[in-house]
């Protein structure tokens, strides 16, 4: 009785694995996510609730439900291995967060449903190599972010300094400064550059020598510590699936040869 048990229980959690693994499911989650991100959306227009309010939430409850029989599922197939992979942690969290109550104090979690959507990161390949390839690329932007910070903060010293009774909305203090030279950088400062100008015409300098630094450069710089970290990624993935192929040959060759040496062992009679 006991040893059924036994062998039924792995016999159960290899067909539960080879169901969950297997590509038309990854594409029913697929498929399911796109559909809640829809109606996730569709939950913003107050005249769509009005009219389609309840089939909403019974669709959000139900695609909610699939997804914690699948977590349910992968956790009975991997068992304690479940939270080595980070992208089944990051489901969990994800999911986990969609299940807390959306009342009373909690009720600004609610919107934290949109973060579902997410999870088509853990299920397309690609968007996994670009995700890891960010990472991997975290501790060069961290350097690049530092110098940035740098930079800035000189060069909004010397604003301060050069501008202040000129632009005293902009330049009037270093942390005015600061914020006015981080909107240079991000948008259209051409109002700020020639508003200063009109008082200090060589104020020109400063601006296109700082936009030189601190947009082209620094944006170069960012772009390539990307590309490199998606270029390693793109060779780690490379060399191993090659490794598996390479396995998956190796077992095949030796399966063929125990079968070779089966068939020469004669038969006792």
């Amino acid at each position: 009785m006991n040893t059924s048990n036994t062998n039924l229980a792995p016999s159960l959690r290899e067909r539960v694995r080879v169901f969950i693994e297997s590509v038309r499911f990854e594409r029913a989650i697929t498929t399911l996510i796109v559909a809640n991100s829809i109606t996730l959306g569709l939950e913003t227009s107050l005249a769509v609730v009005a009219r389609f309010g309840a089939l909403l939430h019974v669709i959000d409850r139900t695609v909610l439900g699939v997804f914690v029989v699948e977590l349910l599922s992968r956790f009975f197939v991997y068992r304690r291995r479940f939270f080595r992979d980070p992208w089944r942690v990051f489901d969990f969290v994800i999911v986990g967060i969609a299940l807390l109550p959306a009342s009373g104090t909690f009720s600004v979690l609610r919107a934290l449903r949109v973060l579902r959507v997410l999870r088509l990161i853990s299920l397309v390949p690609s968007m996994r190599g670009v995700v890891g390839a960010l990472l991997t690329a975290l501790p060069g932007m961290a350097s690049i972010v530092g110098l940035m910070a740098l930079v800035l903060y000189v060069s909004a010293v010397l604003a301060t300094k050069l501008f202040r009774e000129i632009a005293p909305e902009f330049f009037g203090t270093l942390g005015a400064s600061l914020f006015t030279l981080f909107e240079v950088m991000s948008e259209d400062w051409s109002h700020i550059a020639r508003g200063v100008m009109a008082q200090s015409p060589y104020a020109w300098m400063f601006f296109v020598t700082y936009l030189l630094i601190a947009t082209f450069m620094m944006l170069n710089l960012f772009i390539a510590v990307v590309v490199n970290a998606m270029q390693s990624q793109v060779t780690e993935d490379l060399k191993g699936e090659g490794e598996a192929h390479t396995r998956l040959i190796l077992d095949e060759v030796r399966a063929s040869r125990r079968e070779i040496e089966a068939l020469r062992v004669p038969s006792k009679s």
